[in-house]
């Protein structure tokens, strides 16, 4: 399977990108995992609906040409489906199954998707209704992919 993550905007703090690299190197067992980080927009702090918009449409645009052509796409969104950890490798053992090797999941920036982006979605998906700072949802998405990994293989993973 190959997983590609796309995300606005650098981690900056060493601790995010320690962890991220951490969940990288446990993946490369099961899967070529890789994250494509794609240029946030600059934006005032009180910026217009419009310029918000179009902010988001920007953004939408990058998340879009740095997807794996043909995949499936998953978009983090607040409206998202749930899944338990165990729903959730299931349902990437049957995408798996259906022959769907390629997965982009896509997290956006501090304002959101463009609404392109989550019409291209096949899933949109939800951690949380809580709001989560991106740079610790990029390291959740990756744990969770790792435990989907575990758990579609049958070994142990702490509780």
């Amino acid at each position: 399977m190959q997983v590609r993550l796309v995300a606005v905007g650098k981690l900056k703090e060493k601790y995010w990108q320690d962890a991220v690299s951490e969940y990288l190197k446990r993946l490369r067992v099961y899967a070529k995992v890789e994250v494509v980080e794609v240029e946030e927009e600059k934006c005032p702090e009180n910026l217009s609906a419009a310029l918000a918009d179009r902010v988001r449409e920007r953004e939408g645009e990058r998340l879009l040409r740095a997807a794996l052509p043909g995949s499936f796409v998953i978009a983090l969104h607040l409206q998202g489906r749930e899944y338990t950890s165990e729903e959730f490798a299931g349902f990437l053992r049957d995408l798996s199954l259906r022959g769907k090797s390629q997965l982009s999941f896509i997290i956006g920036g501090s304002l959101g998707l463009a609404p392109e982006v989550l019409a291209r979605a096949d899933l949109q998906l939800v951690f949380s209704r809580f709001t989560f700072p991106h740079q610790l949802i990029r390291v959740v998405l990756l744990e969770q992919v790792y435990r989907a990994f575990k758990i579609m293989h049958n070994e142990p993973y702490h509780k």
